[in-house]
């Protein structure tokens, strides 16, 4: 009987205990479930404060997160102070230094990618709707959250990239401006006048809509081609994808019709091939077969 005396005096012991602390128990969850009405009523607050001002709705996340994160992060550590009286603010922040150590080894790249997010999202190298090239990936950006960015490529996929990508390694904004410039190679035959060419090829894309007129379009003679003169066309179109396949479309149709009606010729690549040993035709056969005399 004695082991059984033992085991209920331990529950006895242990009920008084919990008996004792349960006012410190619902103390805290009350302070949790203060903490969660405190997340909720500040970020209604937040998104109708800060819409007001005009802030970008993943800058608006952002703050709402770190706002979410911040609220928890006291409410925790006040019902912890509650329910565990011999904890201290310093006994705790000790803690959480050691084990922000292990935690910071652990997930390096989910906090690598949290920070980098932060930073894209202050910074705002690009935007929503922008088209952006990196490490080969290409396409319109449509979300930007803390972790990752989604972009759309122009054949329908969605890729999603890693914000530390984006952030170590270079980004081209391809839409950061309205305008791009584009350019072309044409050439025309070495039999052809070659001021006479710029004069046809630039006047092809004055008329054309899909060129900006406002722009300079330059025409220049780049060199010596293995069966042309080769010139640079350049001018200034739409930034988007789209916008540069239609444009490049309509000048390479333009320039081809208006070389056409000029009389200049575009020339097919020529070969010239040599032999060590001379070939012999069916020209030089024959008349080999003629210079032998006939046995009669």
């Amino acid at each position: 009987m004695e082991p059984l005396n033992i085991i209920l005096n331990s529950l006895r012991e242990m009920g008084s205990q919990a008996l004792a602390h349960l006012p410190n128990v619902i103390s805290a969850i009350v302070i949790l479930a203060l903490t969660w009405l405190s997340t909720k009523a500040l970020e209604t607050l937040l998104t109708r404060l800060l819409s007001r001002f005009g802030i970008r709705e993943s800058l608006l996340e952002l703050l709402q997160k770190l706002v979410y994160i911040g609220i928890w992060i006291v409410g925790i550590l006040i019902a912890a102070i509650i329910i565990f009286p011999s904890l201290t603010p310093g006994k705790i922040l000790t803690g959480l230094g050691l084990g922000s150590i292990a935690i910071g080894f652990a997930f390096k790249d989910i906090f690598e990618n949290f920070l980098a997010g932060i930073l894209i999202l202050l910074r705002e190298p690009f935007q929503l709707g922008d088209v952006i090239e990196c490490e080969d990936l290409e396409g319109f950006v449509e979300e930007i959250t803390i972790r990752d960015t989604h972009i759309r490529q122009t054949d329908g996929q969605r890729v999603v990239i890693p914000n530390s990508v984006l952030f170590k390694n270079p980004v081209i904004v391809r839409t950061d401006r309205d305008l791009r410039r584009v350019t072309i190679m044409c050439g025309i035959a070495y039999g052809e006048d070659v001021n006479a060419g710029r004069d046809v090829i630039r006047r092809a894309l004055e008329g054309l809509d899909t060129v900006n007129q406002e722009k300079d379009i330059q025409v220049f003679a780049q060199g010596f081609g293995a069966s042309s003169i080769d010139f640079e066309v350049t001018w200034w179109t739409g930034s988007r994808p789209v916008d540069i396949r239609k444009s490049k479309d309509k000048v390479v149709a333009a320039v081809k019709q208006s070389l056409d009606s000029a009389g200049i010729e575009i020339p097919f690549p020529y070969r010239t091939l040599t032999f060590k040993e001379p070939l012999e035709t069916l020209i030089t056969r024959h008349r080999k077969e003629q210079d032998v005399p006939h046995d009669r």
